[in-house]
């Protein structure tokens, strides 16, 4: 057995929240405390395996795009660890950028906003290995073209701005940017989340190519569970900053075991030629500022027993390479009761 590329260790994030002289008045005439901090993600423990494409599946505001951000170094966990092949991720903008940073690539969700509307599409994607020497000079431009020829546009393409192309086409140079970096592993945030839905596909059925000619690893973020389905090996489920659930892909889809998960599935529309009546998940989630005690899905679990309100569950083995955090799993007999 192989060690794992990227390992993400008991990773945790918090912002502090800024305290105004509102906040503070209101906090003494309450009697609370003022100030607190948003729980973006608790922690977290994964692994992913060289070639592998694992998928970070949940609500918006669970968490899975700022942990996206940990792993590209873009910020720095406030507890925990990110390893890439043993070495630490540099931690956010107060490292200096080096040779590992640039092993982690990220494409970001909207290909309007990703790329400079002042640069030329060449010059957006030879920056990176002009600035670290990983192209002579000489080559700049060749690889340039080489890369947009890569991900299905013309070579001709680098004379022009981002405003000329289409939404399709602008995913795909920022893909084209990404590979150029020669990086180990690619963070995915939504990449396809903002395209039509036969652009979709293009740009799918264009990651799975480049997958399968290029043998990439990848951190696949995404609120879509059939793309999911569709594109990843592995898949965790996250909720209110934890994850909930992990195992592979088909294993999951056939068989959920956490009851989020059940919940999130059965949300989902199909094309079916039954009547189906589809139920979301009850509830709000709760706020990340002031997160529940216990188990976080416990004010939405049918389930939710005593021992689910005051005692956090672990990710514990379910089976081959499955881990649930739940107390049906682990010998929560009270929660079954429930």
């Amino acid at each position: 057995m192989t060690a794992p590329l990227l390992v993400v260790d008991h990773v945790s994030k918090r912002f502090p929240l800024k305290v105004t002289f509102a906040d503070k008045l209101t906090a003494r005439l309450s009697g609370r405390r003022a100030g607190g901090a948003v729980h973006a993600v608790t922690d977290v423990s994964l692994s992913v395996d060289r070639g592998e494409v694992v998928g970070i599946v949940g609500e918006s505001g669970c968490g899975k795009s700022t942990l996206g951000r940990i792993v590209s170094g873009i910020y720095a966990p406030t507890e925990g660890t990110v390893t890439l092949d043993g070495k630490p991720v540099a931690k956010g903008r107060e490292d200096h950028v080096n040779k590992l940073t640039t092993r982690v690539q990220m494409i970001h969700q909207d290909p309007f906003a990703s790329l400079n509307p002042r640069m030329k599409v060449g010059e957006t994607i030879s920056e990176g290995p002009r600035t670290h020497g990983l192209v002579p000079s000489s080559e700049v431009r060749e690889r340039t073209r080489e890369l947009l020829q890569q991900v299905g546009l013309e070579g001709a393409y680098a004379d022009r701005l981002p405003h000329q192309f289409s939404g399709g086409q602008r995913q795909r140079i920022a893909i084209a940017r990404a590979l150029a970096m020669q990086p180990d592993l690619l963070v995915l945030d939504e990449a396809v989340a903002s395209l039509d839905v036969s652009i979709q596909a293009q740009v799918l059925n264009l990651f799975l190519d480049l997958r399968r000619d290029l043998g990439l690893t990848a951190l696949f973020i995404s609120h879509d569970l059939s793309v999911v389905r569709h594109v990843c090996d592995r898949v965790a489920i996250m909720y209110l900053g934890r994850v909930v659930e992990l195992a592979p892909a088909d294993e999951l889809y056939a068989r959920p075991e956490h009851p989020y998960t059940k919940a999130l599935f059965a949300s989902v529309p199909t094309l079916g030629t039954g009547r189906r009546v589809f139920e979301p998940v009850k509830g709000e989630i709760p706020s990340p500022i002031d997160p529940p005690p216990g188990c976080a899905f416990h004010p939405r679990c049918p389930f939710a027993g005593p021992r689910c309100r005051v005692e956090i569950p672990r990710l514990t083995a379910a089976g081959e390479g499955r881990s649930v955090a739940c107390h049906l799993n682990d010998g929560g007999v009270e929660a079954k009761a429930a």
